[in-house]
């Protein structure tokens, strides 16, 4: 994913998130390391969209598509997310959590590590990411590789947490 800004001509912001990170400068990010960067509103996860992924990834694993027989056989239920898809949102609900800085021309991430699968996600159920900044390194030429500690969280009815779907540690370059 490549976030990028341009130059603002409308009252419309040119980058949409607008999280704790888009206060601050490419300097400042080490003042949070280690620290919570916050919760994300959820978001549902819905048959439509593990539908479409499984299109588009070729992932028709019955578990993920077949409503029914899922209902009847699976040990959750009904059907659930591809880990895979949750990996991808994760992209979307981290931006729209922490944002970018400031001062940064864009954002691309460059890696994963640590990735687990820890509780299913049914169909219907609503996500949040839970992300804590893990480090900052200076590569030179106003790059920065950022670590980001998350969890996809499932939130209940109530908006407590339900289960930790997946954990993973995000890695993005920010430049200017």
């Amino acid at each position: 994913m490549l976030l990028e800004r341009t130059p603002d001509t409308t009252s419309t912001p040119a980058t949409p998130s607008l999280g704790v990170l888009s206060t601050l400068s490419c300097a400042q990010l080490t003042q949070l390391v280690g620290r919570e960067l916050g919760v994300g509103a959820p978001v549902a996860v819905t048959q439509e969209q593990i539908d479409a992924f499984a299109g588009c990834t070729g992932d028709r694993q019955w578990m993920h598509i077949d409503v029914e027989r899922s209902r009847r056989e699976s040990p959750y239920g009904g059907t659930v997310a591809h880990g895979f898809l949750l990996l991808a949102l994760l992209a979307r609900l981290l931006d729209e959590l922490a944002g970018v800085p400031e001062d940064a021309a864009g954002v691309i991430n460059t890696g994963l590590n640590n990735v687990r699968f820890r509780a299913p996600v049914r169909a219907g159920s609503r996500v949040r990411v839970r992300a804590r900044l893990a480090g900052v390194a200076p590569l030179g030429d106003g790059r920065n590789l950022v670590t980001t500690s998350v969890a996809l969280e499932v939130a209940d009815d109530a908006g407590a947490t339900d289960a930790v779907a997946v954990t993973a540690d995000l890695f993005v370059l920010v430049f200017r």
